[in-house]
């Protein structure tokens, strides 16, 4: 008996990208009013100015949507021709139902497998070699891959290792099959033995339908509790400094591109001292671009690395075509990296 197998297409690119920033900005002193801190330990300590917070009618839901419509359009195909949606996120409200089903009932493609992926901030490149992955087996023609994150509901106001640190978004974009190939081999691990640095102990959705009243809660007064998201920072900073260099280059050696031939450094977006160490390591040119939308976005977690592409692409300091090098890292302690040809910059855009 035979049993049938398909086969899809070789070259596989992303083919347009788009994002959701929540209105709120919230600055290090508005942080400080309730985190013992200030804004230059904090900038200094991890690089941040700024992240946005969601606010009034903000969701997760409403955000990963946001940035799918924008990545559809901006690709140029049409949404019937989405053949599956990989939904990344740490921070959904409900692990049943999962995500991936109302987003993809929400953008008009109902009925399109769907599900959510949770690598902790290395979601979105999982969920990207996931899709790499369904378009060359024949799985699925196009993939729609979403990050999205609302941060700002599971984690302590209080607490100095995390509360300056993380933001809320969402970045979406579409995968597809191309002339030239533009998406490398995934490099991906995880290590258990280390994974309880960055660890949860909150039950999700009693925080998740009052985001504001959570953002700014008093301890002392809470009636919930304080169980959120804990993380130690500097057994995190040690596993990347180690981990971190040995991937990037397995990234490069396994995509077939020299470091020489990287134009840009998408790294995500969790702490700006680890991204530099990471360059340095790698021994990147002086002139590659790295990105920084952590200084004004925070740590989105799996929503970090697409936030960051749409930023470069939007200000100019990357160009779509351009040669790029992507790393997420996080929760796990997992980690997935790509070479990448970059999207055009996007017609419609988070700013």
């Amino acid at each position: 008996m035979n049993i049938t197998a398909t086969t899809g297409h070789r070259n596989v690119s992303i083919l347009g990208i788009g994002a959701y920033r929540p209105k709120r900005v919230v600055t290090n002193d508005e942080v400080c009013e309730t985190l013992d801190s200030s804004d230059e330990w904090i900038f200094e300590r991890s690089g941040i100015r700024s992240r946005r917070w969601i606010s009034g009618d903000e969701t997760a839901r409403s955000m990963a949507v946001a940035a799918a419509d924008r990545a559809i359009t901006n690709s140029g195909i049409d949404r019937s021709d989405i053949g599956a949606l990989i939904l990344a996120t740490g921070s959904w409200k409900t692990k049943i139902p999962h995500g991936g089903p109302v987003v993809a009932l929400d953008l008009g493609i109902n009925g399109i497998p769907a599900f959510d992926v949770a690598s902790g901030c290395g979601g979105f490149g999982y969920g990207l070699g996931l899709a790499t992955d369904m378009i060359r087996s024949g799985s699925a023609e196009h993939v729609l891959v979403i990050g999205v994150e609302t941060m700002s509901v599971v984690m302590d106001p209080t607490d100095r290792d995390t509360a300056f640190i993380f933001g809320d978004g969402a970045g979406a974009v579409v995968v597809g099959p191309s002339e030239e190939n533009g998406i490398s081999p995934t490099v991906w691990g995880s290590d258990g033995e280390n994974s309880d640095a960055i660890s949860q102990n909150y039950d999700i959705p009693e925080y998740m339908n009052r985001a504001e009243e959570f953002q700014s809660k008093d301890p002392e007064t809470d009636p919930i509790g304080r169980m959120v998201v804990e993380m130690q920072g500097s057994r995190v900073f040690r596993w990347a400094a180690i981990t971190l260099p040995k991937a990037l280059g397995k990234v490069l050696e396994q995509s077939g591109v020299p470091k020489e031939d990287v134009e840009i450094f998408i790294p995500h977006q969790a702490n700006a001292r680890i991204n530099t160490l990471m360059k340095a390591n790698l021994g990147l040119p002086d002139d590659v671009p790295v990105a920084n939308d952590i200084e004004t976005t925070g740590n989105t977690s799996a929503a970090s690395i697409p936030l960051a592409i749409e930023e470069m692409l939007v200000s100019g300091k990357a160009k779509g075509g351009q040669t790029a090098l992507l790393l997420g890292f996080g929760a796990g302690l997992s980690y997935a990296g790509q070479v990448v040809t970059l999207p055009p910059a996007p017609i419609e855009a988070s700013f």
